[in-house]
Formats: structure tokens, sequence, C-alpha cells
């Protein structure tokens, strides 16, 4: 009985210096976390994560951004600090010890310091040795490839310059055909640059001028061919409308033309009347005047202080007068008020002179009745 009760006295005590070792093998990790401002962040949540055998934990900063976790196996781990969802900083290789906790702080402002220092590097392309080094990795990888990447944007960006002001100054030199070279080339280098593009359709357009028959019709549909590129790439740009619709009215196809200036009115509803104005002119120089004249008549609806389109429009209704039998001019209504409403927008304006001569011609009479000089002056013979 003696020996039972010794040898229960026995196991019991070394259960008890297992317990005792199982929890001297336990450690702590606890630090302070900054936050971006430069003050304690609460409410960050601390992962931490054993690399040498699987375990996750996880705590989170208190109102003072402390964080602390008891209790973690003594082995080697890696502790980040998510904000919003995203990691934001990682510490790897901590190793806890027995005793006191190990200290793993984070100074997220510092982080965020180094990153736009970073960034700013990487967008100039001069990142230095230490600041690489001091990355991860995978980090250092990325930013490595981000910078090349940079590199080769900025030489395209370069090439893509040259290659559009040598075009620019050769076509301002008259030039064109060179300038057409060159602007061929900016858009080797990037095709989806719609100002190179409408640039190229414009120097077309001069070209074209220049031109006649079959050689002439081949640069105009080269023209019509850029533009329709412009739009590809910017659809809702009013201007590009615009221009597009001053080059298939040079190609002679109309209707197209006056669809693009519709189209162009409808984007861009302030400048409308200037579209529409632009469609007037086109019916004038084909010849439609009944069609020219309502163009104009829309310019002035679309605004109403647009002068030249009074102009046009008086002009087009004074090309429909009358003469009466008595000599007297009868012009359609409206003839004598667009007018006026002409010299009083722009008394002085391009076209004043010949508006007041409209208007006296209007106030006057026409001679209607032929007499004949000759018989006049054997008339006083007799």
């Amino acid at each position: 009985m003696k020996s039972f009760a010794y040898r229960f006295a026995l196991v019991a005590s070394c259960s008890f210096f297992l317990v005792a070792s199982a929890l001297a093998q336990t450690s702590a990790i606890e630090g302070d976390v900054i936050g971006e401002d430069g003050k304690p962040l609460a409410g960050a949540l601390v992962l931490i994560t054993r690399t040498d055998i699987k375990g996750n934990y996880k705590v989170k900063t208190n109102k003072k951004g402390h964080y602390f976790h008891a209790g973690l196996p003594l082995g080697t781990y890696e502790v980040s600090v998510e904000v919003d969802g995203k990691i934001v900083d990682t510490v790897r290789g901590v190793r806890t010890t027995l005793g006191e906790p190990t200290v793993v702080n984070f100074n997220l402002k510092e982080v965020a310091d180094r990153r736009r220092a970073l960034e700013q590097a990487a967008q100039t392309g001069q990142l230095t040795e230490e600041q690489l080094r001091a990355l991860p990795p995978e980090q250092r990888k990325a930013l490595e490839e981000q910078i090349q990447k940079r590199a080769a944007e900025l030489r395209r960006n370069r090439a893509l310059n040259e290659a559009f002001n040598a075009a620019m100054t050769a076509r301002q030199a008259g030039q064109l055909e060179v300038a057409i070279e060159h602007f061929r080339k900016a858009i080797e280098i990037d095709p989806k640059q719609h100002v190179v593009w409408a640039n190229l359709a414009d120097t077309y357009m001069r070209l074209a001028d220049q031109k006649a028959g079959a050689e002439r019709e081949q640069v105009l549909a080269q023209c019509l061919e850029a533009y329709q590129k412009v739009l590809e790439l910017k659809p809702d740009d009013a201007a590009s409308h615009n221009n597009y619709a001053l080059a298939l009215a040079k190609a002679g196809r109309m209707d197209e033309a006056r669809a693009e200036l519709e189209r162009a009115a409808q984007l861009n509803p302030s400048g409308a009347g200037q579209y529409y104005f632009n469609l007037g002119a086109l019916l004038v120089n084909s010849g439609r005047g009944a069609e020219a004249r309502e163009a104009f008549k829309k310019a002035i609806e679309m605004d109403p202080n647009y002068a030249e389109a009074y102009f046009q429009y008086g002009m087009s209704l004074l090309a429909e007068a009358k003469i009466d039998e008595g000599g007297k001019i009868i012009a359609p209504p409206g003839t004598k008020e667009a007018l006026e409403k002409y010299l009083q927008l722009a008394p002085n304006g391009p076209n004043a002179e010949a508006a007041k001569g409209a208007l006296a011609t209007l106030a006057g009479t026409v001679q209607t009745q032929y007499t004949n000089p000759e018989a006049e002056k054997k008339q006083r013979r007799r």
C-alpha cells in the first residue's frame, strides 16, 4: 500500500513537471502601430503567421495602437499589419524567445514616406541601390519591371514627339509630303494618338488642293481614311465630325457631310450655330441654295447672335427676290430684317458694306422698260 502511494505521488510529480515544462515553452509578441498620420493607430489587425510550422494568429491594436499576443509556441513568425483589408507592412523572420515578449513595431508613416519616395524614383528611373536592397525580393522585382517599362515609355514618347514636331515643322514650311511621312512615322510609334491622325488628315486635305484628277481623288481618299480613324478613337469629338464633313464635301459627298455636321451640332449644342453655318456655306458652294438658306436659318436659331449667319441668310433670301412691273424689288419676307440684324451685330464686320449695298438696292427701283438710244437721237433730229 505504501509502495502504491509512493508510485502515485511520483507519477503526479512527473505530470506536474511535464505541464510546467509545456507552459514554459510558450512565448509572446507585442508592439505598437503608428498610422500614416504619425499617430497611434487603433483597430489595426495584426496577423501573426508561424513559418517553421503551420500556425496562424491575429490580434487588434487597442486605443493606444498597442497589440499583445501571448501563448505563442516558440518558433519563427511573419508579422503583418492590415488596414482596411490591405496588408501595409510585414516583418519576416521574427524568432520568439522564452521570457520577455518579442517586440515588433510598425511605423506606417515611415512606410508611406518610403513608398512615395520609391514611386517618385521609379517615375524618374533614379532608384538607388540602397532603395532596391531595402525591398523584399518580390517587390524589388516588380519595381525593376516598372522602371524598365517606364524607361521604354519615355523612349517611345520621346520618339513620338520628335516625329510629330518634325511633321508640324514640315507642314508649316509647306512641305506637305514630308510632313505626311513624319506623321506616318509617329503613328507607327503609337497608332492610338487621335491628334496625330487628325493632323495627318488635315495635311492630306491641304495636299489635295495641290493635286488634280485621279491623284487628287487618291489623296482625298487617304484624308477621309485618316478622319475615320480619328472618329474611331474619339467618336464624341464634335470638332472632328466637323472637319470630316469638310473633307467629305471636298470629295463631293454632300449628304454624308450634312450628316456629320448635324452630328457635330448634337454633340456640341453650344457650337451648333457654327456647324450649321458651315453646312450652309458648303451647300452654297454646291449650288443648293434653298438648302443653304435653311441651314443659315438653323444657325441663327441655334445662335441668335451669330452675325455672319444673318448676313448669309439675308443674301440667300435676296437671291430669290422678284422685280414688279414698276421696277420695285420684292424680296422674300425677312430679307431686310436679316441684313439689318447683321449690321446691328457687326456694324464694322467684313460684310458690312455689302449689307448696306443690299439694303440700298431693296429701297430703290430697277428700270424695267428698254429704250433704244438711237431711236431717241432720230426723234431729236426731226
